[in-house]
């Protein structure tokens, strides 16, 4: 079992500023992921071509079966304001997506309100700036692999300091009241440490991530939780590959299943 994470930056290349399909889809399927999370995902922006970046990933990779789900409708740093309901789907959205080469038993949604108020987040080539912090969401599901079950939460934490703890220790309780073996992958804006000690989920990764043209830090994460008395498998390849989109690099894990 491959699993992935990855923030596309809406699949901008950090050479030209350009949102192409062809490069998001190149990006994508060298990670020949069978379960893959991603992060600020575009859909219908017209910043990245009108383009539905999740239904790109996902013939990519060959896999039938993903979702979207809209934390804001609008485009981030211009005209936005939070996912209500469906129909706000007919406009520009922005959020995260989670997507399976193998059958879900079970999805679910996530609403996790952003900080109340605004915080300094350091620009390249602007310095520090206010910005108003975006509300989030987790995807989950339990996905039906060869080995059985497998639950997997995918999401896109907020850059405020302690307002990610609060919204982290929120998804972890959501998802172990769903079936074990589960992992939570995602950009969880902190380093590995304080993910470790909130969580006491096991890292199953230890690859810096950011800035994608030479990583330093580690904000993106493939975590297991130890408990449940399920095993999800042996280790047998981990990574973070250019990638050619994203001020980020995807992180990878392959996981031998039990009995396979």
């Amino acid at each position: 079992m491959r699993v992935a994470t990855f923030n596309l930056l809406n699949g901008r290349s950090l050479t030209d500023g350009e949102v192409h399909a062809e490069r998001v889809a190149a990006a994508v399927a060298g990670l020949d992921a069978d379960i893959l999370g991603l992060q600020e995902v575009d859909r219908a922006q017209p910043r990245s071509g009108l383009l539905d970046l999740t239904a790109i990933a996902a013939e990519a990779i060959g896999a039938p079966t993903h979702r979207f789900a809209a934390a804001v409708a609008g485009t981030p740093g211009e005209t936005w304001r939070p996912w209500q309901n469906e129909a706000d789907d007919a406009g520009a959205l922005y959020g995260i997506a989670l997507i399976s080469r193998w059958p879900v038993r079970q999805w679910q949604i996530l609403r996790l309100p952003g900080a109340p108020v605004r915080s300094p987040v350091w620009i390249p080539g602007k310095g520090p700036i206010l910005l108003k912090d975006e509300p989030r969401v987790m995807i989950a599901a339990v996905v039906d692999s060869p080995a059985g079950p497998v639950t997997v939460g995918c999401t896109h934490l907020s850059f405020v300091p302690g307002w990610n703890v609060r919204q982290l220790r929120h998804a972890v309780r959501a998802l172990r009241a769903l079936p074990a073996p589960r992992l939570l992958i995602g950009d969880l804006n902190m380093p590995g440490g304080p993910v470790r000690a909130l969580t006491g989920w096991k890292t199953l990764v230890k690859l810096p991530t950011y800035p994608s043209p030479a990583p330093r830090a580690q904000l993106d994460h493939i975590l297991l939780d130890p408990r449940g008395g399920k095993t999800l498998g042996d280790v047998v390849e981990v990574g973070n590959p250019r990638a050619g989109i994203s001020d980020h690099r995807p992180l990878l894990v392959h996981v031998r299943q039990p009995g396979l």
